[in-house]
């Protein structure tokens, strides 16, 4: 590997590098924040500023029960350079009432390649720092080298140390927690989950003096209405010796650390992440750092288990968020094992017909408050299927779909049953069971009860996907009947949903009741593998989306001029989540509105989704560095909200890049 960790791909896409102005200040740094995951569920995350700004920041996050379980035990590493004559602090460090040290002054570039690496201006040198997750273990790994100097230097690290669960923040005690240093390895007593803590410096020595800093403060927390303050522990400060030109490891674990060749490790991780890159069928500016980012998404859960993080940091797995990203995670990027075993973990969660919500943090069992998962299950596995003519899996999984579709059409939880008219009715008071599900306490913002549009879209492709592959590799007189009810369904949809004064489909229909907000459900309909709207209708509804829904970042979640549209994310919970799904920009909805462009435009259509995922990949320099936010504002500037790393957000835009290309290199028949 060599010396510098970012190598590009030749002449089709260098790392994301930041300077100047980008940097210069502690407001702009502290916006832009870094993340690198571990496979586990775990990660190491901070600012370019070094101060960190949410709960969720640490240099490492172990998950100790993965995906789940996770806690962050080292909440910082600071660390101090003294070059001859210079003591330069790199850190940096938010209190209510200052900022210190003020280490980003020093900073030079910060890039964002197959690795995050930092640089300092010390004095003529420079100090490159690169921090490494490595994956499948709860261990960071960060990279010291001193350039451009003669003489060596000396680094003093101080650990600053929480231990404890994500969503919680630590206060001081009178208790001081237990800890050692022996062969140049800090080792603390349990702290959170059982988990202990490892810091290892080759070479260092440690001057003891164990206290607690109190109140930090994380400004994101604050302005998201939640305590913002917390006090860390440190055991003092380790030093060790710099020599130029020379580079010095650190790793950060839950494993002892004993006979680990650190190099090793390193260069390790570096194989794995250019791996994922020559796997590509295209590699360019787009599908290489989108591809690095759906990498942070894919997980274990439990032994030989797959599942997907919703978004970093504080997502679990989501069983709707998991299926509607797989094709974009895995088929693009050359990884159907990882799509087959996800598909396989979730075969075994179906009850009753539906698959999980969510996987709460605390252990507790899955939630199975959604219509959708399961429906967009079927549609994962087609996609994967025409992408890999998995004959055998799609064999394999037949009886729980068959099973699924039963107890859809006889009646499951929720009130989720096929209607007499052949469409899927779901809901009851008190619950959200769509991916538009902000609540709040009993409050659900957008119930949407009755036959909502884009669930049903689901319903008929799962019948007709249901008839494929019982007419291929089941019982074909079965196949035959489920295209019948695809037929019927498809006539109803057509029936009940569109909306002839407005030209495009009601987001709901219940009964009587027509629900005529313009929202982006609708698209959905056009993307997924069977259409279900006569031309001429197809292309209204794309043409009324692109006027008033889409934006460059995503299409809004409501028209602007209904009465419940909200411009802006921001404000505390209440005032959050009744913006969630009234206007809030989701970029994961450019996948099927592309697909629809492709689909209704042809070579004009590629043309134009090109265009718009290249303008929104600006976004890659913003927010979390070299990857995709959760949400946006619905009025420009269009600021990034919620996840800084959202699995669909990436997912959805790397299918739907692949999808523009010509020729195009992978199946186009799904979301």
């Amino acid at each position: 590997m060599p010396e510098t960790a970012n190598p590009g791909v030749p002449g089709t896409w260098r790392p994301i590098a930041l300077s100047g102005e980008e940097i210069g200040s502690f407001e702009t740094a502290s916006r832009l924040e870094w993340l690198e995951t571990n496979g586990l569920g775990g990660w190491a995350s901070g600012t370019v500023s070094g101060a960190n700004t949410r709960r969720y920041h640490g240099v490492l996050v172990a998950a100790t029960a993965p995906p789940l379980g996770r806690v962050v035990l080292l909440s910082k590493l600071d660390e101090t350079v003294q070059l001859k004559a210079l003591t330069v602090p790199l850190g940096a460090n938010r209190f209510p009432d200052v900022v210190d040290p003020e280490g980003y002054q020093h900073l030079i570039s910060f890039e964002r390649g197959i690795f995050p690496i930092f640089r300092y201006r010390i004095g003529s040198a420079v100090l490159e720092k690169t921090v490494v997750a490595i994956h499948g273990e709860n261990t960071t790994l960060l990279r010291y080298r001193l350039t451009g100097s003669t003489v060596p230097g000396m680094l003093r690290l101080r650990p600053l140390i929480a231990g404890r669960d994500i969503h919680g923040l630590r206060r001081a005690t009178d208790q001081t927690p237990s800890f050692g240093f022996v062969a140049d390895t800090l080792t603390t007593e349990p702290l959170a989950l059982g988990a202990r803590l490892f810091l290892t410096v080759p070479g260092a020595s440690l001057r003891r003096a164990p206290e607690w800093w109190n109140r930090f403060a994380y400004d994101v927390e604050r302005d998201r209405g939640f305590d913002w303050q917390e006090d860390l522990w440190t055991p003092g400060e380790i030093e060790v010796r710099l020599e130029p030109e020379r580079v010095l490891h650190v790793l950060v674990s839950t494993d002892d650390p004993t006979g680990r060749d650190l190099g090793a490790l390193h260069a390790r991780e570096a194989t794995r992440r250019a791996a994922l890159i020559d796997q590509l069928p295209i590699r360019d500016h787009v599908t290489v750092p989108l591809a690095l980012a759906a990498d942070q998404f894919l997980v274990e859960r439990g032994d030989d288990r797959r599942t997907v993080i919703a978004g970093y940091h504080w997502f679990a797995d989501w069983g709707r968020d998991t299926m509607i990203a797989l094709p974009g995670l895995t088929l693009p990027t050359g990884r159907p094992d990882d799509a087959r075993r996800i598909l396989q973990t979730f075969a075994g969660l179906f009850d009753q017909g539906m698959l999980p919500n969510r996987f709460p943090d605390d252990g507790h069992p899955p939630e199975y408050n959604c219509v959708d998962a399961a429906l967009w299950y079927f549609v994962a596995l087609h996609a994967f299927w025409k992408s890999t003519n998995d004959d055998a899996l799609v064999r394999e999984l037949l009886p729980a779909l068959r099973e699924a579709v039963r107890w859809h059409i006889e009646g499951t939880r929720h009130g989720i049953v096929v209607d007499d008219d052949g469409l899927l009715r779901a809901g009851e008071s008190g619950v959200q069971l769509t991916w538009m599900d902000a609540k709040l306490g009993d409050w659900v913002v957008t119930p949407r009860i009755g036959k909502p549009v884009e669930i049903n879209a689901l319903w008929i492709n799962v019948l007709a996907i249901l008839a494929e592959m019982e007419t291929t590799l089941g019982d074909p007189t079965v196949g035959r009947a489920w295209t019948k009810e695809t037929a019927r369904g498809r006539k109803a949809f057509g029936a009940q949903f569109w909306h002839p004064d407005g030209g495009y489909l009601y987001d709901v229909v219940d009964g009587e009741r027509r629900d005529a907000s313009l929202r982006p459900n609708q698209i959905i309909a056009l993307a997924l593998p069977h259409p279900l709207l006569a031309p001429a209708k197809r292309r209204s509804v794309l043409r009324v989306v692109e006027q008033h829904l889409l934006t460059p970042v995503g299409l809004r979640s409501l028209a602007p001029g209904d009465p419940s549209y909200r411009s802006r994310y921001d404000g505390d919970a209440r005032g959050r989540d009744s913006a969630y799904h009234q206007g809030t920009v989701w970029p994961w909805l450019l996948g099927p509105f592309v697909t629809a462009l492709v689909r209704e435009r042809g070579a004009k259509g590629r043309v134009q989704g090109r265009a718009l995922i290249e303008g929104c990949l600006l976004h890659l320099r913003q927010a979390g560095v070299g990857t995709i936010s959760e949400i946006f504002d619905a009025d420009a500037e269009h600021i990034p909200r919620g996840a800084i790393a959202q699995a669909w957000s990436v997912a959805e835009i790397l299918r739907a890049w692949l999808l523009t290309a010509t020729p195009h290199p992978l199946s186009t028949s799904s979301v």
